[in-house]
């Protein structure tokens, strides 16, 4: 039995909901860090322990990542979206009444499990209804989740000056209701869907991702501990248990009839090559960008304000170049952003390991190449996102996944070494400096790997 035709849509207000859902998850993603001290105090706890919540959400993020991309293909775009954001919101209610740190490490990653199906469902959405604008309108969230890194710490501290830490919480519970009415009223109900003989959802596949991904953030969670060292059975352990698990999950996909992710989506010709860029040069630069405040203030002794402001540059050049981008792509093609805005990666992460040069003070100059940065990664992301996509649109869903799944291990992982390698040096900021020039040099080198990106021109 084929698949129904997909209803009639309004485009405007169902993308609206859709970017809501996604600032959403995306201010959510920064706006805990802002409250840690307040939290700390507030539920009577050390500040390990507060840091958990940030760890947690990642770790329920990142799990369900693959998981929500698969439900999505499965039972609908439009009822993974709905439960997504219904989860998301009725955790965050949980949250901000937790009266204890164990409660509120639980609710976060549960929050993060909701968050985590909210891309990959509202891209297959995307995908479906939005016929040859789709294309730019998956561009186009390349614009949003910098926003959402921007404004997050905003009303993080907005939230502990004129109400509580509880606040950061409280507030997704009217945006989510709303999301969720404007779901249901904008998006059309999912058509049905044809079901194969046999077609079962894969859960010895998904314990062997799901083992693999939660060891993995274990060893890489315990790499980033200062006075653990690298030998220390707690990395050793679960990063032995991941490799195992991966090895596990590849040798059980090829050979199942119905895998939980087909083999060709994760490593076949163009899928494999778009996964390693978007680890690579965009969750690595995206781990870089992140600890570019921890660098201006061991290098060059910026407060915490001002070394916090550089990421609003780096956040609205990515925006605007991002919007650019979307607007530009069909003529473009992929390849040529690509290797335009990992040059500009190379010389922005290059500049930011040199010292300040033309008279400029130390915070102009990190600005400027946090700008730089900005448009390097602005640049790539509407193409990046696009060249998985027109492979293989009916799974929309699970490649959206896919995508984030391999940014959010590359900035992990690159995030866990940095901090390993600085909680052992006697000058943070100047080794931080030789990270940065070396993986300038390191983007050059993978250069050639773009020429590997399958090349399309127009919409898909």
């Amino acid at each position: 039995m084929p698949e129904a035709p997909h209803s009639p849509i309004r485009r405007v207000p169902a993308f609206a909901t859709i970017s809501l859902a996604l600032l959403m998850m995306s201010v959510d993603s920064t706006i805990v860090a802002t409250v840690l001290h307040e939290l700390q105090h507030g539920l009577d706890t050390s500040i390990n322990w507060a840091g958990w919540t940030i760890t947690a959400f990642a770790f329920g993020f990142v799990l369900m990542l693959p998981v929500s991309g698969r439900l999505s293909e499965r039972i609908g775009r439009r009822r993974v979206f709905v439960a997504s954001v219904a989860v998301f919101t009725g955790a965050s209610l949980l949250c901000g009444l937790s009266s204890n740190i164990a409660a509120l490490i639980v609710l976060r990653a549960a929050q993060a499990a909701g968050g985590a199906g909210i891309t990959p469902s509202a891209t297959g959405i995307v995908v479906d209804y939005f016929g040859s604008g789709r294309d730019r309108a998956v561009s186009l969230f390349g614009s949003i989740f910098p926003i959402g890194a921007m404004v997050g710490p905003i009303f993080g501290g907005l939230f502990v000056t004129y109400w509580n830490w509880r606040g950061v919480f409280f507030v997704n519970v009217p945006i989510g209701l709303l999301i969720i009415w404007m779901a249901l009223r904008y998006i059309p109900p999912d058509p049905p869907r044809a079901r194969r003989p046999g077609a079962r959802m894969d859960y010895v596949g998904l314990g062997y991702l799901g083992v693999c991904l939660l060891a993995g953030m274990l060893a890489a969670s315990f790499l980033g501990e200062p006075d653990l060292p690298a030998a220390s059975p707690r990395i050793l352990l679960p990063a032995a248990a991941a490799v195992i698990a991966g090895w596990l999950f590849f040798r059980h996909v090829h050979r199942s009839s119905h895998p939980f992710i087909a083999p060709k989506l994760i490593h076949g010709p163009g899928f494999g090559t778009v996964n390693l860029i978007n680890m690579l040069f965009g969750g690595i630069t995206i781990g870089a960008v992140a600890l570019i405040p921890l660098y201006a203030t061991n290098r060059y002794g910026i407060g915490a304000l001002g070394s916090g402001t550089l990421l609003v540059f780096q956040g609205v050049a990515a925006i605007a170049l991002s919007l650019a981008g979307t607007m530009a792509i069909r003529r473009t093609g992929y390849r040529a952003p690509l290797y335009a805005g990992c040059i500009v990666i190379a010389l922005g992460m290059l500049l930011l390991a040199l010292p300040p040069a033309f008279g400029l003070p130390p915070f102009a100059w990190l600005a400027m190449t946090a700008f730089l940065l900005g448009v390097g990664t602005g640049t790539m992301n509407p193409a990046s996102r696009n060249a998985g996509l027109q492979l293989a649109p009916q799974s929309a869903s699970t490649l959206a996944a896919l995508r984030t799944l391999s940014i959010e291990i590359g900035t992990i992982t690159f995030i866990s070494v940095v901090t390993t390698v600085l909680s052992t040096s006697r000058d943070p900021g100047i080794s931080q400096a030789w990270i940065y020039g070396g993986w300038s040099l390191l983007v050059l080198a993978c250069l050639p790997l773009i020429a590997h990106v399958p090349e399309h021109r127009g919409a898909w």
